[in-house]
């Protein structure tokens, strides 16, 4: 997901697609590589013979890089520049053929194997040291049926192309709120977006994947035809394998849409929190309302309020937004018409290495006063860095489908509270996390679980399995049938018990 680029662009290019010519697929076929170190899932360490190195890239279409090759050093980062991780080797596939081949190598070498799309992992489990990375930006593409109202979707592709081709219809489905997202990890998590609470989550617009499981099988799942595997990957995240394609459902909707932020004084926040608090959970469906409290560095004033999204039929807009405004002529108010994809393009990141970032997240059920004093009275500026605390509101559509209908099971959140620190990359950042802890203990109480795609980095098996709720049973069986050997665990990740 990526989280930092949410909780960033909630208050302030899409990537291109690699050059892909002959001479960056292939690997010149001569001298085997050098035999390289290794480490397997389960940490043990092991050596890679440089023949079956070569093997596998002869075998692939696309390229596969070591440490010294060209391009490597860009492959391996990811969005967070505080996971500068060194995969063994990186495979980059062009097709679901090449991901078979990736997997069967990761497999009977038991690499631990990190699985990468758009990068977002913001606790970095798109990347890992001496494992394979399988990276697939080489594999982009989105194919659109206006008639049927259906996209198809491969498995390396972003965001911002699926609402650029959907919209030039006039047709949508709910993706996420960065457009150089990656579709994989985003979906497979759940989804959140800008028009969820109008359409439901993305897996709930899922209707058909194709998934290379851990076997290295291909295997196409929907509501009839491997159904458990077809519940599993709406909100199992990576558990169960590779998403090579996937088929959502479209919407009809309306170019154009009311996008920009509301901002208060951040004096004035408990009193924004409890109109907030009261008011979000019976918007319309058609309004999405992003909170958020700011502190810039460099000393200028940090403020409060929501960033709006609302598709609505715009003689309504005024009415709707009317209780957000509520509170005086404020400080920022820049909501007008916009295009729809130009919103979904606004919170991009340009330099996607320059900033580290810590973040925390969690659900949270009904808005309190008690948790809106602690949202308000923990927050501060912190060493002249960015602080945002945000919440990425749920409820509408999202929450009126049964908690075990998909795998992902938090229907009942009012929405996902996020608390953010970022400072340059370069600098020691253990001052900025520990703040940022500080902050998190003071609202801890008030959540219940998180969303998968925010998933911390220190995680535990009886934290993961409160977590996933009434689906972590199902989900175990589903995980011991298509991952036994647990390949797919750089993830929230559910451990195999055969």
């Amino acid at each position: 997901m990526k989280r930092r680029s949410f909780v960033r662009s909630t208050f302030a290019a899409a990537l291109s697609v690699p050059a892909f010519t002959p001479q960056s697929l292939f690997r010149p076929i001569g001298q085997d590589p050098v035999d390289i170190d290794a480490i397997t899932g389960d940490g043990r360490e092991i050596t890679l013979k440089g023949k079956a190195i070569k093997e596998l890239a002869d075998r692939l279409r696309g390229p596969v890089l070591l440490a010294h090759d060209e391009g490597y050093d860009q492959a391996r980062m990811i969005l967070n520049p505080s996971f500068d991780k060194h995969p063994a080797l990186i495979a980059q596939p062009t097709g679901t053929a090449d991901v078979r081949l990736a997997v069967d190598f990761a497999r009977e070498h038991s690499l631990l194997t990190a699985v990468k799309c758009g990068g977002h992992s913001f606790s970095g489990k798109s990347t890992c040291d001496k494992g394979i990375m399988i990276d697939l930006s080489r594999f982009r593409n989105v194919r659109i049926d206006p008639n049927g109202r259906k996209a198809w979707v491969t498995g390396g592709s972003l965001l911002g192309p699926l609402d650029h081709e959907a919209m030039a219809y006039g047709l949508v489905t709910p993706m996420g709120t960065v457009s150089h997202t990656g579709v994989g990890g985003l979906v497979t998590g759940g989804g959140f977006g800008r028009v969820a609470r109008r359409f439901g989550l993305a897996i709930d617009n899922l209707t058909a994947v194709n998934v290379v499981t851990a076997d290295g099988e291909f295997r196409y799942a929907d509501a009839n035809e491997n159904s458990d595997l077809y519940w599993g990957v709406r909100g199992g995240s990576g558990n169960f394998g590779i998403v090579t394609s996937f088929e959502f459902q479209l919407h009809p909707m309306e170019r154009q849409v009311l996008g920009g932020t509301i901002g208060y004084p951040i004096a004035r926040a408990k009193e924004f929190l409890d109109i907030y608090a009261d008011y979000a959970p019976q918007a319309r469906d058609d309004l999405t309302l992003d909170f958020g409290m700011v502190i810039p560095p460099g000393g200028a004033p940090g403020f409060v309020g929501a960033q709006v999204c609302f598709s609505g039929p715009p003689s309504e807009a005024d009415r709707a937004l009317a209780p957000i405004r509520s509170m005086g002529t404020p400080m920022i108010d820049d909501v007008q018409p916009m295009d729809y994809v130009a919103l979904q393009r606004s919170g991009d990141v340009d330099d996607f290495r320059a900033r580290a970032a810590y973040l925390k997240s969690g659900f949270i059920g009904s808005m309190t006063s008690d948790l809106t004093t602690a949202m308000a009275e923990s927050m501060e500026g912190h060493l002249d860095r960015l602080t945002i605390v945000a919440i990425q509101q749920s409820g509408g559509k999202i929450g009126r489908v049964a908690d075990d209908a998909t795998a992902f099971s938090h229907r009942d959140a009012t929405g996902n509270l996020l608390a953010i620190v970022d400072w340059p990359y370069g600098e020691d950042g253990s001052e900025h996390v520990a703040y940022e802890r500080r902050y998190w203990a003071g609202v801890e109480p008030f959540i219940q679980g998180y969303y998968v795609n925010d998933a911390p980095e220190e995680l535990t098996a009886e934290g993961i399995g409160k977590n996933y709720r009434v689906n972590y049973e199902r989900l175990v069986q589903i995980k011991n049938k298509y991952d036994p050997t647990n390949l797919f665990r750089l993830n929230t990740n559910i451990a195999p018990t055969v």
